[in-house]
C-alpha cells in the first residue's frame, strides 16, 4: 500500500478532489525539486527556510552547519514540516476573483534524527550532490572528514504527506462567459541555462559530459 493514513494536518479541505496522500505521487515530486521549504517552531515562533534535500527511501535529508539554530532544534526530535511547490502555470479567467495556477505541491510532516556516522553521511552527501547534479558526485573532492565532522545531517522520516495539484484551463462563471476578456493559460517552467566557467577556471579543463547534455545542453 502506497497510501499514507491521513492526519488532521495533512487532510485536504479545500477542493479535496485535488488532494493524495499517496507516495507513487508525492516521491517524484520531492525528487524533482531542488528546494524544500521546512518549517518549525522556536519559542512559540514559527520560523520557515528554504534548503538543499534529498530524498532516499521513506525519508528526507537535510544538511547544514553544525552550528544551525535549526538543525540543532530539529536534532531534539522536535516536529517539522516540509513543502515543496511546481508551478506549472498562471490560469487566467475572465473575472479576477477566479484566477488560479496551476501546480504540483507536497506537504510532508515528520520528526528528525541526527546522523552522527561519518561514511553514512559522506554516502546520503554524495546522494544529495548527485541529486542537484547528476554524475557531479563522481566528479571533485568529497567532504573530508574535518568537513563532515563540521556538517549536520538529519533525516527526516516521512510519517505523513498530502499531495495537491491543479491543472487545465481557467473555470469562470456562466454570466462571465460573453466578456470580451482574453482567458487561459500561461504555462511557466524552470530550465536550467547553459553552464558558465568560474573566472579561475584553468582554460584546459573541458565542461564534463554530464554537463554536455540533457537539461545543462548550451
Amino acid at each position: 500500500m502506497t497510501e499514507l493514513p491521513t492526519i488532521p494536518n495533512t487532510r485536504v479541505r479545500r477542493l479535496p478532489e485535488r488532494g493524495s496522500y499517496d507516495r507513487e505521487l508525492a516521491y517524484p515530486l520531492l525528487d524533482a525539486a531542488q528546494i524544500a521549504h521546512v518549517g518549525f517552531v522556536v519559542d512559540a515562533q514559527p520560523y520557515v527556510i528554504p534548503m538543499l534535500f534529498v530524498r532516499i527511501d521513506d525519508c528526507i535529508f537535510l544538511h547544514g552547519s553544525v552550528g544551525s539554530r535549526m538543525l540543532q532544534h530539529l536534532a531534539t526530535g522536535a516536529p517539522c514540516c516540509v513543502t515543496v511547490t511546481h508551478l506549472d502555470g498562471l490560469v487566467l479567467a475572465r473575472s479576477h476573483f477566479n484566477h488560479s495556477a496551476n501546480y504540483r505541491s507536497v506537504v510532508v510532516f515528520g520528526h528528525s534524527t541526527l546522523i552522527s556516522d561519518l561514511q553514512q553521511k559522506e554516502r546520503i552527501l554524495l546522494k544529495l550532490v548527485d541529486a542537484l547534479v547528476p554524475g557531479r558526485s563522481l566528479d571533485g573532492r568529497a567532504a573530508n572528514r574535518k568537513e563532515l565532522a563540521a556538517t549536520a545531517l538529519l533525516e527526516v522520516q516521512i510519517e505523513h504527506l498530502s499531495v495537491k495539484t491543479r491543472s487545465g484551463g481557467p473555470k469562470d462563471l456562466d454570466d462571465d462567459m460573453n466578456l470580451p476578456v482574453w482567458a487561459g493559460v500561461v504555462p511557466l517552467q524552470s530550465a536550467a541555462g547553459a553552464p558558465i566557467a568560474a573566472s579561475d577556471l584553468n582554460p584546459d579543463i573541458r565542461l564534463p559530459s554530464y554537463l554536455q547534455s540533457g537539461v545543462y545542453a548550451a
